[in-house]
């Protein structure tokens, strides 16, 4: 048997929201600013837009009502409520309903209506009792064969075969004939025609039908659960026309069953949409076999919505149609990150996402588009989605899509418009929006909905037409109140969008009209209104509020308001993982700017409250820039400000619960928190390349005794304290002062990108890998181009200055007069010109494509390339040490344990 588990697996990653954390969520992607749960008719709240999903599930499911409850509801006159009705039919159990045949009710609902609710609906009671009977059994049996594509339970489930198909069937004719109620009877239909087609009795199945339900001459809510039935049986026995036209008037017919009718027409026939439309003889027939059309290919529905226009411009289904257009482009408009592409000097497709067009620069040839990094695990995902057929998005599973227009909402007539699905953006997506557009304005003026007004005013929101998308909401008379929010919603966004500057004025315009936007609320489950809602593992879901907050985002960013702008969307602790200092300069001058406005102490302010004393956090980052310039005296006025320091702020995870609460963690006395328990080898050097191992086995000290002042435990402080004392030592030139410059030098390249310490001076707590220890590859000063919300997934630190190192190491060699020691001091001082080396191959990767044919000759090349200018122009000092020391005990040694160096002496 074929059980193809590993592939049902895989699909279930890609159609489940939050159980698998590593995949991405398309429909999480976007912030959703038009709702598409606002048609009218819920029943068709399945076939809105959705990838994720096989079928859209962001609604209640109490939205889509059950027509067989309304039915049942109705039989009993209104007595009941739905709820009440919904309890009695699908979870009352059997016991209870024969209590109550017996007189004797214990069930609390039973008692409220009294004995003589079973006399006066006998018939409804009785089937209901029979009904329940035969419920659990009521599934097909599972038949194995060698082509079964998915596993089929334990065998031990139970199915319509596990009961007595004589008895049972002569109780069910038995039980119709004794039925006057022709509603009741025909239930009792649907009950053998299912029965029949559970135990594959599909001939007899198509009997019973014809026997028992058709003669009732009802086609109410029995009848179609029956013809639903009837059309599994007709589909058993490869009559899939006719099933699928059956199952076509189940779809049409039903609300709450449109998804499973939709599924079955699917499995029937390959070609069910095109062959029912062949046979639809009603117009509105015709109209919904065209919506099924367009919803199945919907590459372009628009030519699909004509026809159903054509037939009814008041169609529901319509709408469906149009809202699924506008949420797609919604999705090519409105992602919720801009990524950019580090390398201002590689090629890559630019667009004006302002103008929502192609600019010149998109011509750039396709080969030159910068190669993206994919992992494996990236590679896999790619190869199901597209072995499946699941749609994707250049942002998706990592890939950041390049784009380096840094004009993004930079005036009132921009909003973030980008392609957020498989292709670059280009006309041919404006297009489809102006033919939307022309489309709804077409419909708006013949069809009596409002839908279509809210619809068009949204349509010229996102084509930048602010004041007529106002005019024409403000224009809109309706009482409906889904319709009332959106509009309200949209007010909102064209007046946030369209203003050119976020003033003060405009602050206290946000705060007393808009403030529910912008106040966090302390729910924080996932919710399908417009409030910000939670998703188990992306965090708040991307909302109207989102967007907003990210639109004031850019404008500050725009002002040169840096720091309002890096609030918006992060805490201040997150400052640690990319401490530059012009943004941390900008972050502290909000901190400390006097008379701030209700918006920002209420919004931006609320993001500073997670890092302890704020004035000692500022001072350690301040201090460790100034001592990675080697600007020892500047870095101890800073760190005599941060003695309160509680450490880099950190939060301890419970990998194993999710329940758990995330606590700040709380540094031990003896361990490294940011500012204290620095230890002396910070001065010794690597004898041993392994970040990963202690540091007894990594480092070495260098000999302290003519520096007390260096202890086996120090703080910043005193760390920058005793470097001031060894510069002052180093000013002489005997051998302490050699020593001292050579301890200088250690400190500064030990705490570097290269470094056993390199955690030290950029705001880290251990030298584990990162996005911090990435030699930084672009000339920009600040990489971030729009906003700061994407501000982990970007590393902007200023590059180490190996310079710096090799400057006190070259004084301690000029003074040095021990061959042994020159020795060492030279192969520190090729170290750190490794480091200058390895920054400029970060800024001149190749660019050749992979596609080339002569990609790897180039390639080649290139490498030889770079090797010939490593050993011209960043070789200096091994050249030295080769040529001049060779003999020494260090050098002999240093080959022994340094593999390069050992091969370079070669």
């Amino acid at each position: 048997m074929k059980k193809y588990i590993l592939s049902i697996a895989i699909l279930s990653l890609f159609y489940t929201k939050s159980d698998a954390c590593a995949w991405s969520d398309p429909d999480y992607e976007y912030f959703n600013l038009f709702t598409q749960s606002i048609i009218k008719d819920k029943s068709y709240l399945p076939f809105l837009h959705s990838y994720s999903t096989r079928f859209y599930t962001d609604f209640k499911q109490s939205q889509i009502p059950d027509e067989n409850i309304e039915a049942w509801k109705k039989f009993f006159n209104g007595q009941l409520s739905y709820s009440e009705t919904n309890y009695l039919v699908n979870t009352m159990s059997l016991n209870d309903l024969n209590d109550l045949k017996k007189g004797t009710p214990n069930n609390q609902l039973l008692q409220k209506l009294g004995t003589g609710f079973y006399q006066k609906y006998r018939e409804g009671l009785d089937y209901l009792i029979e009904a329940k009977y035969l419920e659990p059994y009521m599934r097909i049996n599972f038949v194995e064969n060698e082509n079964s594509f998915y596993y089929g339970g334990t065998g031990k489930d139970k199915n319509a075969t596990n009961i007595d198909y004589d008895k049972t069937t002569a109780a069910l004719v038995s039980l119709y004939n004794a039925t006057k109620n022709p509603e009741i009877k025909q239930r009792y239909g649907y009950q053998l025609v299912r029965f029949n087609h559970y135990t594959r009795n599909y001939e007899t199945a198509l009997q019973a039908f014809k026997t028992y339900v058709e003669p009732i001459r009802l086609k109410g809510v029995p009848y179609f659960m029956a013809l639903d039935q009837l059309a599994g049986a007709q589909r058993g026995l490869k009559m899939n026309s006719d099933a699928n036209w059956n199952f076509f008037q189940v779809f049409m017919n039903s609300d709450s069953r449109k998804e499973s009718a939709f599924v079955s027409m699917k499995l029937s026939d390959t070609a069910s949409f095109n062959n029912i439309l062949k046979r639809a003889g009603t117009s509105n027939e015709k109209n919904m076999a065209y919506f099924l059309l367009g919803y199945e290919d919907f590459n372009n529905p628009i030519p699909i919505m004509e026809k159903m226009y054509d037939i009814n411009p008041d169609s529901e289904i319509l709408k469906v149609m149009a809202v699924r257009s506008i949420n797609e482009l919604e999705r090519s408009y409105l992602p919720i990150y801009y990524y950019t592409n580090n390398d201002t000097d590689a090629a890559s497709v630019n667009k004006d996402p302002s103008l929502g067009k192609t600019t010149d620069k998109d011509k750039a040839a396709p080969e030159k588009i910068k190669e993206e990094k994919v992992s494996f695990w990236q590679k896999i995902v790619r190869f199901f989605k597209r072995l499946f057929g699941i749609k994707s998005d250049p942002t998706a599973e990592g890939g950041k899509s390049d784009q380096s227009d840094d004009e993004l909402l930079e005036n009132p007539n921009r909003i973030p418009f980008y392609n957020n699905n498989n292709y670059w953006y280009d006309e041919k997506t404006k297009d489809y929006l102006d033919d939307l557009e022309k489309f709804t304005e077409k419909t708006k003026a013949k069809s009596k909905d409002e839908y279509w007004q809210i619809a068009d005013a949204y349509l010229k929101f996102l084509k930048k037409d602010y004041k007529a998308s106002t005019e024409i909401l403000e224009d809109i008379k309706t009482t409906n109140p889904e319709y009332l929010e959106e509009i309200k919603r949209m007010k909102v966004l064209n007046d946030i969008v369209s203003q050119p500057k976020i003033d003060a004025a405009y602050e206290d315009h946000l705060m007393k009209d808009y403030a529910e936007y912008f106040v966090e609320k302390k729910e924080v489950k996932k919710d399908t209104t417009e409030t910000d809602g939670y998703d188990d593992y992306y965090g708040p879901v991307p909302s109207t509020a989102s967007f907003l907050k990210d639109v004031l985002a850019n404008r500050y960013f725009l002002q040169g308001e840096d720091g309002k702008s890096f609030l918006m969307s992060n805490k201040l602790s997150d400052l640690q993982y990319n401490p530059n200092s012009s943004l941390v300069k900008s972050v502290e001058n909000f901190y400390r700017k006097p008379n701030k406005t209700q918006f920002e102490q209420q919004i931006i302010s609320k993001n500073m409250d997670d890092v302890g004393n704020i004035d000692a956090f500022f001072s350690v980052i301040y201090g460790d820039r100034a001592m990675r310039a080697a600007d020892f005296e500047k870095a101890k006025s800073y760190y005599q400000k941060a003695q309160n320091f509680v450490g880099i702020p950190r939060i301890n995870y419970d990998w194993v619960s999710s329940e758990q609460p995330k606590v700040p963690h709380k540094y031990g006395d003896n361990e490294y928190n940011g500012f204290r328990n620095i230890p002396s080898y910070v001065f010794g050097h690597n004898v041993w390349e392994s970040y990963q191992s202690d540091a007894a086995t990594s480092m070495e000290n260098e000999d302290y005794s003519q520096f007390p002042f260096i202890k086996p435990s120090m703080n910043k402080l005193e760390l920058a304290d005793a470097l001031i004392q060894l510069k002052k030592i180093g000013t002489g030139k005997d051998e302490k002062s050699v020593k001292a410059n050579q301890l200088i030098g250690n400190l500064l390249y030990n705490t570097s990108i290269l470094g056993y310490y390199r955690q030290v001076f950029v705001m880290d707590v251990d030298n584990t890998n990162g996005g911090k220890y990435d030699f930084w590859n672009t000339n920009q000063k600040n990489p971030y181009k729009y906003y700061y919300k994407n501000f982990m997934d970007r590393t902007y630190i200023e590059p180490d200055n190996f310079d710096l190192a090799i400057s006190y190491y070259k004084k301690a060699l000029d003074a040095s007069t021990m061959k042994e020691e020159k020795a060492r001091i030279l192969f520190q001082m090729a170290s750190a010109e490794q480091g200058k080396y390895y920054q400029y191959e970060a800024k001149n990767k190749p660019t050749e494509n992979y596609s080339d044919p002569k990609w790897s000759e180039k390639a080649d090349a290139y490498q030889k390339q770079l090797d010939d200018i490593k050993n011209q122009k960043f070789r200096t000092y091994f050249a030295m040490l080769k040529s001049q020391y060779s003999d020494t005990e260090t050098a002999k040694n240093l080959m022994g344990s340094c593999s390069y160096f050992g091969y370079f002496m070669k």
